[in-house]
């Protein structure tokens, strides 16, 4: 017989952030577990339900009794099992502990040699001998850093538990989890529902809670109808709502029959900057801020009810109460921020540590003036401005409302500065230096904000690399890697150095602050990040050919990758890469340094046809090159397969005349370096 089973584990209210990895690591487990003995088939699909009281789990079609077991027992090789035809002492201790003779024995191979082994077929266990068990080991793996005892009991677990519901069917699987004996009656909405709910059947669960207990058990339906709720809810109010995927998320894992509200608050504090509020409302309170037309934050705002009541004055009237509170706060932090410009807050900054090892943030400062100084006359922008923007970047960190929100600095430095009349550029570039802050958020905008924001992500992977404290496997405490990602998708658009950049970067620490290598060091490291953040747009091997000769200029990368997919479209493209591998091999070996070719010692046709379609062509593709024509300089190149081809036939490289074999080695270096100008073709794959 097979039938649906479900599993569900009632506790107190589980911590929300963590309720769907919770979820989705106990049924993950729960299945993968009968799917190993056979209760179920593979392909069969795992129903997760999960609520701030439970965590369940249904799986369909799912066996009373498992299948009869295959067994085989493997024992010693034939080597070892028989000597002199009769059998070893190995092989009858062997058969002796199957229970059964020798002759019964039949040969298996353990995927390196034939070994005698013994088969036999076992009956299927009944669900109910393992499913506590594979219950068991599902709660032990679920990803929970905290467990908790509770009364007097021996049991650990993320939160008290209050029962355990174990049907298959309409039949209750008998079992015991952490003291708790398996049943069908498990509780409703704390609140709403008139008592306990029994579950009649595995297939009812979701059905007989949403309508006797007034819990929605299923996090992802219950997610959709309190997203669905709260746009319906904006939308009559002709406005959009300021919350990321994370707040709907936490905000579902704290309800079990949700119930949309709408409240207000003051006018007044809407002259607090509304990312503040925005921040406190959702932060503090998992309210749901609301957005005019015109992006800016309304009076009104939503939050989202786990009681459903015919008057919910007092629930709204609570909340508001609540919220005036903290606004309030931030109101007195803001108003109280500006008794003090930002400039005078910057000495300060000395009795912050940055690191022990290089300073203070006040030193740091002083770096960071020097070198966003230097790229903004790098980029043609004005050196003074970028200079004063890195001089104030910091100076937030010491306001008393970025104390309470760490999440706004850089935000509340550009509110304070336009306040205090620094230039809008200056202003602007505080909080824009602190972008892109994650994978696909903007870029700082304008040449002054790209300055500091370059000077601050260089100056922290220098100096904490130069310090030894380099990332190793996923431990990345510095975010090092965040910070490379940034600085090249920056330098992918801006016509700046890179090895220069990071040369600067270093002499802005005192001398032998930093290790010895520490700008090659990072160059590599970051075009390893390169690798990978260009892998989604173009082929691996015509990244690996552009990136081999560690180019500087970053913001030329994507426009030699496409000269380079457009070469190997050609139909000389393939013969060429090879000839190159060839040229590249050669080299390699070649003893000694490589001079010039003398004319005098090419002897034969081949050759001389060779160095003369390389002179002819040099200056062209020279050329073309400093024009930025990636593209054309490799189309010309492409014509030099007829003369690689006829050399390569018709000269033997490697002569015994040690002369003439060093000029021809210095023609293919020559060669080569002509190539080299735009992409290692060599590393193209055929």
């Amino acid at each position: 017989m097979n039938a649906t089973l479900l599993i569900e584990l009632f506790t107190e209210e589980l911590p929300p952030k963590a309720l769907p990895k919770l979820a989705a690591s106990f049924a993950d487990t729960i299945a993968d577990e009968l799917k190993k003995l056979q209760f179920v088939g593979e392909d069969a699909e795992a129903h997760i339900f999960a609520s701030p009281r439970r965590l369940a789990v249904s799986l369909p079609a799912v066996l009373a009794v498992q299948p009869e077991q295959h067994i085989v027992r493997k024992g010693p090789s034939l080597a070892a099992g028989m000597k002199d035809g009769a059998p070893t002492k190995a092989l009858e201790g062997f058969a002796r502990s199957c229970g059964v003779d020798v002759s019964q024995l039949t040969v298996s191979n353990d995927g390196k040699q034939d070994v005698y082994a013994f088969e036999s077929t076992r009956a299927g266990e009944p669900l109910a001998a393992v499913l506590s068990g594979i219950v068991a080991l599902a709660l032990k793996k679920l990803p929970a850093p905290k467990l908790m005892r509770w009364a007097d009991l021996d049991y650990q677990f993320v939160r008290p538990v209050h029962g355990l519901v174990m049907l298959h069917g309409a039949d209750v699987v008998p079992g015991e989890v952490l003291g708790f004996a398996s049943g069908r009656v498990t509780g409703g909405h704390r609140f709403l529902s008139a008592g306990d709910v029994s579950i009649p059947d595995a297939d009812s669960y979701a059905r007989t809670l949403f309508e006797e207990g007034k819990v929605v058990a299923s996090f992802d339906a219950r997610s959709k109808l309190v997203r669905t709720r709260l746009e319906d809810h904006a939308k009559k109010l002709g406005a959009t709502i300021a919350a990321d995927d994370a707040l709907f998320a936490e905000v579902s894992a704290l309800v079990e029959w949700p119930a949309v509200l709408e409240a207000g608050f003051e006018e007044e504090f809407l002259e607090v900057p509304q990312e503040c509020l925005i921040l406190t409302m959702q932060q503090n309170q998992k309210y749901f801020p609301l957005l005019d037309g015109n992006g800016k934050l309304m009076n009104r705002f939503l939050l989202v009810s786990n009681i459903e009541a015919a008057d919910t004055s007092h629930v709204i009237h609570g909340n508001e109460r609540v919220l005036r509170a903290r606004l309030s706060d931030a109101k007195f932090f803001f108003e109280q921020d500006q008794k003090r410009k930002l400039d005078a807050r910057v000495p300060k900054l000395a009795e912050v540590v940055y690191h022990n090892q290089i300073g203070s943030q006040l030193a740091r400062v002083a770096r960071l003036e020097t070198l966003a100084g230097e790229i903004a006359s790098m980029l043609g922008a004005d050196r003074a401005l970028a200079g004063r923007a890195a001089y104030l970047a910091k100076a937030d960190l010491l306001t008393d409302m970025v104390g309470e929100f760490p999440e706004l600095q850089g935000i509340m430095g550009r509110y304070y500065a336009r306040l205090d009349g620094e230039p809008v550029e200056v202003a602007d570039a505080i909080e824009d230096h602190y972008r892109p802050r994650f994978a696909g958020d903007a870029l700082p905008h304008g040449a002054i904000a790209q300055s500091v924001a370059l000077a601050d992500k260089l100056e922290t992977i220098v100096g904490i690399w130069g310090i030894g404290l380099i990332p190793t496997g996923d431990k990345d405490p510095f975010a090092l890697r965040r910070a490379a990602l940034g600085v090249l998708r920056m330098l992918l658009d801006a016509p700046l150095d890179a090895k220069a950049l990071l040369e600067a970067a270093v002499a802005s620490f005192p001398d032998d602050r930093l290790s010895a290598n520490v700008a090659d060091e990072v160059y590599a490291f970051m075009l390893e990040r390169l690798k990978n953040l260009l892998a989604a747009e173009h082929r691996g091997d015509e990244v690996d050919a552009v990136l081999a000769l560690s180019p500087a200029r970053l913001d030329e990368v994507r426009a030699v990758l496409a000269a380079v997919a457009e070469f190997r479209r050609l139909p000389e493209a393939a013969a060429l890469a090879a000839a190159n591998k060839r040229v590249k091999n050669i080299l390699k070996k070649a003893e000694g340094a490589v001079g010039a070719v003398d004319a005098a010692l090419l002897s034969e046709d081949a050759e001389r046809a060779l160095s003369d379609a390389i002179e002819a062509l040099a200056p062209q593709v020279e050329a073309k090159f400093a024009a930025h024509d990636f593209t054309g300089a490799l189309t010309l190149l492409s014509g030099l397969k007829a003369p690689v081809d006829a050399f390569f036939d018709s000269v033997m490289v490697m002569a015994d005349d040690a002369a003439v074999r060093a000029n021809r080695i210095a023609l293919l270096s020559r060669l080569s370096g002509l190539f080299n100008r735009v992409a290692d073709i060599s590393l193209l794959a055929d």
